[in-house]
């Protein structure tokens, strides 16, 4: 017969953290909200951590490539939406990596006699006005001069005339030498008044370009998320249909993380995805899977690999899932049991799978909530389209602003291979997403940063400055309708707040 769990499937909304002890070193600014994105062996550090416990769902009304850029800076990281084409999504990845952060590779590179019509055709295609010419036209060949859009004039010079005519010669540029710092080559740049600065190699290779505006953008968000080579670090969702031609295409392009799209992670096709990676890349290529919600689930994708797991059926605020197939689980019940077994595995194996909470999240603390039942971080996907850097437009419905959100599983989003169970139709049957909309709240960063303060200030009640201390220390307590209502403000007559308080 069907096994029956006899515990309530509890949501987020059922429980409330205790209080612990708050010492003197418990206040926000000592709080830090690091933590690891992928897993590790105990000891090690893991390859990729974000400085906020935050990631954007895999969703075509959330996490396109302004999000990609927006959020890394900020932190955090982005899954660019996969239900698009391969190329689509790729050159979305590109532009996100390619997104100046400090020193950049240069991507805009021309050899000597190359025409002022190629390189115009160039500075067309990558979006950038500053063009590199070296010996052999790649971004690490030796430096022979810079052109910009303001050495030439399109409607009077001749485009077949090469552009050695209009560069600035290696020895007429100010450059510096690979080893200065980035503040030193800020320096330099504003003594001279000049917005670019190439960095060469002993040999005179170019190795980076240091740009005026970047320096400023860094310096003003400490916390962004870089890879080794001060790019933004971006993910991409992926299916388990086009894998094979999808994945090497977010590779070229970039990619730091994939993760899996699916309604139903514990299945044999995110298996064959994970052992795809494995025998083409080994461990250097990263990707998650899911969702999952209980320890079966956890550990066939632990066994099969996955760098972290997700967690969650039916919890979103557009998913209807639970509704109409009748399966998922609550969201805090999964989360406890997944994160039993994480625990377990560890212990077992000494191998530490970060865990993703995915859905359920309605207002601020459900985010601290999440973390304190062990989660490592949260992906969301209400809570970022409503921003201005989501890919829907700003609408106004009768007095209000809105942003159009849908789910991946409604039919306007057409992402079938996301519900793929190996037949060959390509249309959704049935839907398991609304299409809906939701208020529109601005600039990503505005309330981003008071839901980041919240997080801290909690955490501090709490008697935590660290993501793994809250796992440890959280205490929390079940509550009634009651106690629910309790906690909201009641027995008055309400004057007009700030709507943010509502969040």
């Amino acid at each position: 017969m069907a096994k029956i769990l006899t515990d309530i499937s509890r949501t987020f909304n059922e429980f409330l953290l205790l209080p612990n002890l708050t010492t003197e070193e418990c206040i926000p600014e000592n709080v830090s909200l690091k933590t690891p994105l992928v897993k590790f062996k105990k000891g090690e550090e893991p390859k990729y951590t974000a400085n906020i416990p935050m990631v954007s769902a895999i969703m075509q009304s959330v996490s396109g490539e302004e999000m990609g850029v927006a959020l890394a800076r900020e932190g955090g990281l982005s899954f660019i939406y996969g239900a698009q084409s391969i190329e689509e999504q790729a050159a979305m990845v590109y532009r996100v990596k390619k997104h100046k952060a400090g020193f950049v590779i240069s991507d805009s590179n021309v050899k000597s006699g190359t025409t002022l019509r190629d390189v115009m055709a160039l500075s067309r295609k990558t979006g950038h006005s500053t063009v590199i010419v070296t010996d052999d036209g790649t971004a690490n060949g030796k430096f022979l001069g810079i052109v910009t859009n303001k050495d030439y004039r399109p409607s009077k010079d001749n485009l077949d005339a090469p552009i050695d005519n209009y560069m600035t010669k290696a020895e007429d540029t100010i450059s510096a030498k690979k080893g200065i710092s980035l503040s030193e080559a800020n320096n330099i740049i504003w003594e001279n008044k000049i917005n670019c600065l190439p960095i060469l190699t002993e040999e005179g290779n170019l190795k980076y370009l240091v740009f005026r505006k970047d320096y400023e953008e860094r310096k003003n968000n400490p916390n962004s998320l870089l890879d080794a080579n001060k790019r933004y670090i971006v993910g991409a969702g992926i299916n388990t249909r086009d894998y094979e031609e999808r994945i090497p295409a977010l590779v070229n392009a970039g990619v730091d993380i994939l993760c899996m799209d699916s309604s139903d992670g514990y299945s044999v096709w995110q298996k064959r995805t994970i052992d795809f990676v494995r025998e083409k890349y080994g461990d250097d290529v990263k990707i998650g899977a899911g969702n999952v919600v209980d320890a079966e689930g956890f550990r066939y994708l632990a066994e099969a690999g996955a760098d972290f797991i997700k967690v969650g059926v039916g919890g979103g605020s557009i998913c209807i899932t639970r509704e109409t197939k009748g399966i998922g689980r609550g969201q805090a019940s999964s989360l406890i049991d997944v994160v039993a077994e994480r625990n377990k595995y560890f212990e077992e194996t000494g191998v530490y799978i970060p865990i993703c909470s995915d859905g359920g999240i309605v207002h601020d603390h459900h985010i601290t909530i999440a973390l304190a039942l062990g989660a490592d971080f949260v992906m969301m996907g209400r809570y970022f389209a409503r921003f201005d850097e989501s890919p829907t437009k700003v609408l106004k419905i009768g007095n209000n602003y809105v942003k159009e959100y849908w789910g991946e599983g409604s039919n306007r989003a057409r992402n079938w291979q996301r519900y793929d169970l190996g037949g060959n139709k390509e249309k959704l049957s049935f839907e398991e997403g609304v299409d809906s909309y939701i208020p529109y709240a601005g600039p990503l960063k505005d309330t981003l940063d008071v839901t980041v303060l919240k997080i801290k200030s909690t955490m501090c009640n709490c008697g935590a400055t660290t993501i793994p201390e809250l796992h440890e220390k959280a205490r929390l307590t079940l509550v009634s309708d009651v106690s629910i209502s309790e906690g909201k403000a009641h027995d008055v007559i309400l004057k007009e707040i700030d709507n943010s308080y509502k969040n």
